[in-house]
């Protein structure tokens, strides 16, 4: 029996509510999924980017709601310690949360120019000085955990937290069309092979919801 209730909005453009997913499968917790109407207004403007905060997605786990992507590692790592949602190394411990902050407070200019939309391919898609510099700053924190932690996945040889907040960027890449580097592009190889990401983009292109167009970008020469 399920001990626990995920609520996500839609698994074709909501990246927060895929991070929050993965990190549920992660940790082990036996959960059931609540999908809330994306096309509701509260959750319309989360996924629009124009919500002062995201709540979802949302764990509920007996009385307690946990939201914030952040605040549900947090807390599943807690809960499910022998999941190993972190680094047991202090260091790489620390660096996991670095760069997986770093994730859930930046890189606006690719949330805003590049969001997801695991239906749609963009080929050819213009890239702008910001986003660019976001790509840019993403392949050298990959880089960086590669070097230092030797792979497969960011911090060494099965995914945490860092690879749960990365893995929409992945898609985003593969969406956009953006040429990687042997090594990122092998990494988003695998991050796209991570069976909770296979079932979670089978669902996403199974889904009937109504297109939000706003997120249905074509490219502008």
């Amino acid at each position: 029996m399920a001990e626990a209730k995920l609520l996500i909005s839609s698994k074709n453009y909501s990246s927060w509510s895929l991070r929050g997913w993965l990190l549920t499968r992660l940790s082990g917790l036996p959960f059931t999924e609540e999908q809330v109407d994306p096309q509701d207004p509260v959750t319309r403007a989360e996924l629009l980017l124009q919500a002062s905060s995201i709540r979802i997605p949302c764990l509920i786990h007996g009385e307690l709601q946990v939201w914030d992507t952040m605040a549900i590692a947090e807390y599943l790592n807690e809960i499910r310690p022998k999941a190993r949602l972190f680094p047991e190394d202090r260091e790489a411990r620390a660096r996991c949360r670095s760069i997986s902050g770093e994730m859930h407070s930046g890189f606006y200019a690719l949330r805003s120019s590049l969001p997801m939309n695991l239906r749609a391919h963009r080929p050819g898609f213009p890239l702008w000085s910001g986003p660019k510099a976001d790509i840019e700053r993403i392949v050298a924190i990959w880089h960086a955990c590669f070097e230092t932690w030797r792979g497969p996945y960011l911090f060494g040889d099965r995914p945490t937290v860092a690879d749960a907040m990365y893995a929409p960027v992945v898609t985003r890449f593969l969406t956009y069309d953006v040429t990687l580097d042997p090594d990122c592009a092998a990494y988003g190889e695998r991050i796209m092979a991570w069976p909770a990401m296979v079932e979670w983009v089978d669902a996403a292109k199974g889904e009937r919801e109504e297109p939000i167009h706003e997120l249905e970008v074509e490219a502008e020469f």
